[in-house]
């Protein structure tokens, strides 16, 4: 085991201490105000990418209705239960809101609709993964500052965007692929976001699912985790009304989860004593985990939602059209590059000088950047007749 160093002031021995990062592909001075994870944070937060969420679906398409949630509002949301949980176990609160800020840049206009016809699509090119897409915009896709392409980020908040890889990508990607080969793990920074944002996609998903009237509270109920908080609700609010008591039982579904997973991972922890982040990457299994019950009832509701609400016949529906028209829209793009803009056909260009699918992939690169929004007046724009009077 490595020798343990000190810890900086808060943080536990085995978390990531920004003064030990493993630094940045291009090498730049220290931030002078603020750690390095910090300025991640800060150069995320400050992205293109980052801002078109709000218009990209989560469940609903935004145009449905404005109080669901969108790829913004949950990122937000799981960056706020990644740091509430990093705080109790002495983790860096601020590598894991980066890394769960990050983590869902690379997803395409309509959830995981779009990401299906987008990969579809691309399969002759080599596929197309939100995931990996992440990367590809903070490594090379944000074009703002004049020393580097990209974002620039540091090693740790890198390795937590990129939660999988097939070992082919990986061998790919250099340094940040080499854990998937050696079977390595990531920081518990990076376990804890990815684990943050199941606990808020499942539950703000219940949410979403209730105010849109595809589920029913009584449905729920068949889901051991919502029925038992929800009668825990009932029997000390016996009259309270209905939108506060689903606000009521969402919230202690919340709590149920992180407190289990706190109480979980803190053991896992203590019973592997890890002394420094290398120690945690060769553990050879995921320190931030729920117990085998608490894991049960978050299988148990997932499957209810895939099977209840991903899977209803009005999003169902919804999502159909979405992919035939990224079908669409590739298609376009594909036979005529003069389709996009300017700025996309020289990136075509350009990938087409070193990568045979280098066309492809620009035309992946365009369409997984636009919003809900962008998509449907790009299709619009190129199949509606009606446009050219």
């Amino acid at each position: 085991m490595a020798t343990p160093s000190a810890a900086a002031p808060g943080l536990a021995p085995y978390a990531c201490d920004p003064a030990r990062s493993r630094g940045r592909a291009q090498a730049e001075a220290a931030p002078r105000h603020r750690s390095d994870f910090q300025r991640d944070r800060d150069r995320i937060v400050h992205s293109s990418a980052f801002r078109r969420l709000e218009y990209k679906t989560q469940v609903f398409i935004s145009h449905e209705g404005d109080l669901f949630r969108n790829r913004l509002t949950h990122s937000l949301e799981v960056a706020q239960i990644g740091r509430s949980i990093a705080r109790a176990l002495q983790l860096n609160e601020d590598l894991t809101e980066a890394v769960a800020l990050a983590h869902d840049l690379g997803h395409t206009p309509f959830g995981h609709a779009g990401q299906h016809a987008l990969n579809a699509c691309m399969r002759e090119h080599g596929g197309f993964e939100h995931n990996l897409q992440s990367l590809r915009i903070v490594d090379l896709l944000e074009r703002h500052y004049a020393d580097f392409d990209g974002l620039n980020l540091t090693y740790e908040t890198r390795e937590g965007i990129l939660k999988h890889c097939a070992p082919e990508k990986a061998r790919q990607l250099g340094e940040i692929g080499v854990r998937f080969l050696q079977k390595e793990q990531p920081s518990l920074e990076a376990q804890l976001a990815n684990v943050a944002d199941e606990i808020a996609y499942n539950n703000h998903d219940v949410d979403d699912g209730l105010r849109s009237g595809l589920l029913t509270m009584d449905r729920l109920a068949e889901v051991t985790l919502f029925r038992d908080c929800r009668e825990t609700v009932q029997a000390r609010y016996p009259n309270l009304d209905p939108r506060r008591i689903q606000h009521e039982t969402v919230r202690r579904m919340i709590d149920a989860l992180v407190g289990d997973l706190i109480e979980t991972s803190q053991y896992a922890i203590d019973h592997q004593r890890p002394q420094t982040p290398d120690d945690v990457r060769r553990a050879g299994e995921a320190l931030i985990r729920f117990s085998p019950q608490m894991a049960e009832q978050a299988r148990e509701l997932k499957g209810f939602l895939r099977e209840n609400l991903y899977h209803h016949h009005q999003v169902h529906g919804v999502m159909h059209k979405a992919r035939q028209l990224i079908h669409d829209l590739f298609a376009a793009f594909e036979s005529e590059p003069r389709l996009m803009p300017e700025h996309y056909q020289r990136h075509a260009d350009e990938m087409a000088t070193h990568d045979a699918h280098g066309p492809q992939r620009a035309i992946a690169d365009y369409i997984a950047g636009m919003t809900d929004r962008h998509a449907i007046r790009e299709h619009h724009r190129l199949f509606d007749l009606g446009t050219l009077t």
